[in-house]
């Protein structure tokens, strides 16, 4: 097939099965060798010379799924079988026949499937999974993004449930791993330089007992090139580094009354301690909140960085000419009433982007609940929540969920670097917001709540190649198996929106969470810790039950706990008293000693053997001693008051010099140190700072949070390692 070929306008058309086999060849697909037969008689000749037993089929563009049809005998044993075969498939396929395809009959246990979809938002897609008849029973599949590298085609094929099948298995030797790799690498590299191919397909994918790989069928669709869908311009990412250090803010629209987004918008700036010039404008005029009120913008006597927009939005668009004379760059349209209304509304929403973008402003929403930059006390969102400044850039597609997720952060100590309800992003994207964060300095940790993207493309390459330097955490909306494709071939019926934007988030390094709550908690352990070279645990517990819940759980979420070397048992011999556990988890067995903790997990923290430490119910034993001691003060009137409040005080200091002893251990062991609260109250947070140390104490409320979070760890830094072993661009 050359590549100039094409099907009709605006009709999709498939290959014959011979003539797939045959473009797919040369790409390094294993196909099975046959021969093309015009009759029943010249396909009897032709399984004699191949040698019997042969697979006879119906060759024809327009046959597709042809063993559902009766067009495929099996098993044929001499050349009259052949014939009576051939006489009853051509009654079967009638005018569409063109020929016959012999095979030699191929014994296989073991059957995969492989091929290639494009994806309206993303482009080529790869498919690889469990084939044959089992393909959607089981629908054991994986995807991945084209371009795909060799390390990409290794990761899919780990990927599979059914990856046991793959190994030795039953006397069947194992798959010839590096057919797999090249079959899928080829399939990529086809649908890139063929952009007229809609679809491959290759079910099934025979695994033979001596572990050879061979393509026994295979479809290939070919469809005229779509036209490219248009995206949003970027946007320079200094522009939106501006955007978070405005001078001076207006809010047109401000508003007295309580309750009223000009309002709220307005105290929430000026009560979080905003350093910058804030003009108010109203056609009203007067004075709100004892600051005097303009009518209209060209009427405020300063110089103007951003205004924050409340009014409706049928009024928008007149400012825009007032915003250009004043100079004005950036405008945060809160109003809603634009896209999320429907067409009119989204037609009113790119009129207005349209005029913004010729007038040289950057709009950011529409329909979005506001900003925030902690760094210069700049809080200017929908609610009165204040995070303190940090690492962590974040980003959402939602108001509500950015309320939320805020709040949270601001609960748990999580420091905020950057935020920003994107809203309709009718001018800036989520593409745009990544490119930012990867060139700004005090970005660390990049948060994302995410329904959907303008520009799906974009969106993986931007995600890749700011995952190879920060970790992108991901809350995906809207997860539903709506996104079905309407496809010819088993590669794009199996695919749905949902499980391609998880292949673009798993090539991309993308550490995506299933709730808002994994979120926070994922980004207070990229914020705090440091990254564990590896994937085994030790753990050191106060008490043997929450070890064993730790070690169990570690196991669930891939994660190894090792056994204690012989020489560090014999250490810790020497700190914990002989009924220790002797083993990992390391038992405290309970003791109150305030120095056993500190000693042994020094020494876990040193231990080559492990690359991360879990320590559970240390922190947190002072709210059961408060408890205790409140007992004690109901129960006994005699015992002194100042001892027990001693003893708490004690305590409290203990804990605040152990999680401070902690961070100190992670900044000369570069090991993460996770911890588990024994018990919280409402004032306990999960993150803990300390001047002058890079890392910070973190403490989960229960052992599933920790391991859950070191698991995600170890898999970002599994993504990070692969990345520096390939060339940042795929093979």
């Amino acid at each position: 097939m050359s590549r100039q070929q094409s099907g009709a306008k605006g009709l999709r058309q498939s290959l014959s099965e011979y003539d797939a086999k045959q473009f797919l060849k040369p790409f390094g697909v294993p196909v099975v060798e046959e021969t093309v037969a015009a009759g029943a008689g010249q396909a009897a000749e032709a399984a004699a010379r191949i040698g019997f037993p042969v697979v006879l089929k119906a060759l024809g563009s327009t046959l597709l799924h042809k063993t559902e049809a009766g067009l495929v005998h099996m098993n044929l044993f001499d050349e009259t079988a052949v014939k009576r075969a051939a006489e009853e498939i051509a009654g079967q396929a009638g005018a569409a026949l063109e020929g016959f395809l012999v095979q030699p009959q191929v014994s296989a246990k073991r059957e995969f499937v492989a091929g290639m979809f494009r994806d309206p938002e993303y482009g080529p897609v790869v498919m690889f999974g469990l084939g044959g008849i089992f393909t959607e029973a089981f629908s054991d599949v994986v995807f991945r993004l084209a371009p795909l590298s060799a390390e990409d085609a290794r990761d899919m094929i780990d990927e599979i449930r059914s990856r046991a099948l793959l190994d030795s298995f039953r006397g069947e030797a194992a798959a010839d791993l590096a057919m797999l790799v090249s079959t899928l690498t080829g399939i990529s590299r086809a649908a890139l330089e063929y952009p007229d191919v809609a679809e491959i397909d290759i079910n099934p994918l025979l695994i033979t007992q001596d572990g050879t790989v061979v393509a026994v069928d295979a479809l290939v669709v070919k469809a005229p090139i779509a036209e490219g869908k248009k995206f949003l311009p970027a946007v320079d990412p200094s522009v939106l580094g501006a955007l978070f250090h405005p001078r001076s803010v207006a809010f047109v629209g401000a508003s007295a009354e309580l309750g009223k987004w000009g309002y709220t918008l307005l105290t929430n700036a000026i009560g979080g301690g905003y350093k910058g010039d804030i003009y108010l404008v109203n056609p009203r005029g007067g004075k709100i909140a004892g600051r005097t009120v303009y009518k209209r913008v060209t009427d405020i006597p300063g110089q103007v960085d951003v205004a924050v927009v409340t009014i409706p939005a049928a009024k928008v668009p007149d400012l825009i000419p007032e915003f250009q004379q004043k100079g004005i760059s950036y405008m945060l349209l809160i109003a809603s009433g634009f896209a999320e209304t429907g067409e009119e509304g989204a037609r009113s929403e790119r009129q207005l982007v349209e005029q913004a973008r010729k007038a040289g402003i950057y709009l950011i929403g529409p329909n979005t609940m506001g900003i925030c930059n902690p760094h210069i006390s700049f809080y200017c969102t929908g609610s009165h929540v204040r995070p303190e400044d940090g690492s962590v850039s974040m980003v959402a597609q939602s108001g509500n969920m950015g309320n939320q997720l805020l709040a949270f952060a601001e609960l748990q100590g999580v420091g905020i670097r950057a935020f920003c309800g994107s809203g309709n992003e009718g001018m800036i994207t989520i593409e745009d917001y990544l490119d930012a964060f990867e060139v700004d300095s005090l970005t660390k940790t990049v948060m994302l709540y995410v329904e959907s993207v303008k520009n799906g493309r974009r969106f993986y390459e931007s995600a890749r190649r700011v995952g190879r330097k920060k970790p992108i955490v991901l809350l995906k909306g809207g997860q539903t198996a709506a996104g079905t494709k309407a496809a010819s071939s088993h590669t794009g019926a199996m695919a749905s929106d949902t499980r391609v934007f998880n292949a673009v988030c798993r090539q991309a390094g993308i550490v995506k969470v299933d709730k808002p709550l994994d979120l926070l908690d994922l980004s207070a352990a990229f914020s705090s810790l440091p990254l564990p070279r590896g994937s085994r645990v030790a753990i050191m517990t106060l008490g043997g039950g929450w070890g064993v819940v730790a070690a169990d759980l570690c196991e669930h979420y891939g994660l190894q706990v090792p056994e204690l070397p012989g020489d560090l048992i014999r250490e810790i011999d020497h700190v914990l008293p002989p009924y220790w556990s002797r083993a990992n988890p390391v038992d405290l067995v309970g003791e109150n000693d305030e120095q056993l903790p500190v000693k042994v997990i020094e020494l876990l923290a040193n231990w080559d053997g492990c690359d991360a430490v879990i320590n559970l119910g240390i922190v947190g034993r002072r709210h059961m001693l408060s408890r205790m001691v409140a007992s004690v003060q109901t129960a006994d009137p005699d015992c002194p008051e100042d001892f027990m409040e001693s003893m708490l005080a004690s305590l409290d200091d203990f804990e605040t010099r152990y999680i401070a002893h902690i961070a100190d251990l992670m900044e000369s062991c570069q090991k993460p140190i996770l911890g588990v609260n024994m018990l919280r109250d409402e004032k306990d947070k999960t993150v803990y700072t300390f001047e002058g140390r890079q890392y910070k104490g973190l403490f989960y409320p229960t052992p599933e949070q920790a391991v859950k979070s070191l698991a995600k760890l170890c898999e970002y830094q599994r993504f990070r390692k692969k990345e520096n072993r390939q060339s940042p661009k795929a093979q």
